[in-house]
């Protein structure tokens, strides 16, 4: 998993409220389209008109946020089904950072798996974002480090996330490379294991 530090781009606003994952990523992507594929099916409802054009009004097939690397939305972003497959076409179509006033918990949590990082600041913090990204001229700072979200015009939102969460962001680790650091721990617990209780690991 790609490590996440400090991000710093166009942010594009979509400031609607419940977008759920089934516009984000209708289900029938999800057979017979691999992860890479999937960027250019994200909010496929809302990017191309039903001649398969391109919708101009959609905010990411604007040019100065075409491929934006944050994402400024509404509310409960991501509610809906559990389909990881939404964090990978956002994450496909460049977005490595979504910050809205909250999120589904599933999309929330699924976020974390694959390296994109979900921030939560208060309804008037991302609309005064929104505000100040519009024009696709200036530049949004997503600081993990320091837990910052810094304004084009240089005014720091505090954002809260678990200490574990953003360590393993900052490290590029899902759960199972978290398990890993302990191998030797994990290791050691086996070798005692087996000689306490031989009968329940079997032979090899």
């Amino acid at each position: 998993m790609e490590k996440f530090t400090t991000l710093s781009g166009v942010a594009a606003p979509l400031m609607r409220a419940n977008i759920d994952t089934d516009v984000i990523i209708r289900i029938e992507r999800l057979t017979g389209t691999q992860r890479a594929e999937m960027g250019a099916y994200a909010f496929e409802a809302l990017r191309y008109r039903a001649d398969g054009s391109e919708n101009p009004d959609f905010v990411l097939n604007q040019e100065p946020f075409r491929g934006a690397p944050i994402l400024l939305a509404g509310a409960n972003f991501g509610c809906g089904s559990s389909r990881e497959g939404a964090v990978w076409a956002l994450m496909g179509a460049g977005v490595r950072c979504v910050v809205a006033e909250s999120f589904g918990d599933i999309f929330f949590n699924n976020c974390f798996q694959n390296g994109l990082l979900p921030v939560r600041l208060p309804a008037a913090d991302v609309q005064r974002l929104a505000e100040q990204c519009a024009g696709g001229n200036a530049r949004l700072t997503v600081d993990l480090a320091r837990r910052r979200v810094v304004s084009p015009r240089g005014e720091e939102m505090p954002f809260a996330i678990e200490a574990m969460r953003r360590d393993a962001l900052l490290e590029g680790l899902d759960d199972l490379g978290l398990t890993l650091k302990h191998t030797a721990a994990i290791e050691a617990f086996q070798a005692h294991d087996r000689q306490a209780r031989p009968w329940v690991w079997q032979p090899g």
